[in-house]
């Protein structure tokens, strides 16, 4: 089950679980989609691809809660770069 990590782990904006902006990569890692762009869909952390996070029904929240652990903001720029000169020009279904 999904986590629905509560914020970007680039800038800091809070992404609640309906968030229609929350994008994730295959390890979950959370991002807005206005970071996504600017770090070309390539994950700072591990080098996948995105996707729009699905919602979870409002019904489910209850008893299948939302993460509140905070995950640290920021990106590592070096890192980055190295995935993205690896990773940039590979779609993410080939990565």
């Amino acid at each position: 089950m999904l986590a629905l990590r509560p914020t970007c782990e680039c800038c800091g904006k809070p992404l609640p679980p309906a968030a229609r902006d929350a994008m994730i990569c295959s390890f979950e890692c959370t991002f807005c989609e206005s970071c996504v762009s600017r770090l070309h869909n390539v994950c700072p952390n591990c080098g996948g691809g995105f996707q729009f996070r699905p919602i979870r029904p409002k019904a489910r929240l209850a008893s299948r809660p939302a993460s509140t652990e905070i995950h640290p903001v920021g990106v590592d720029e070096q890192q980055h770069r190295e995935f993205l000169a690896r990773y940039g020009a590979i779609a993410p279904s080939e990565r």
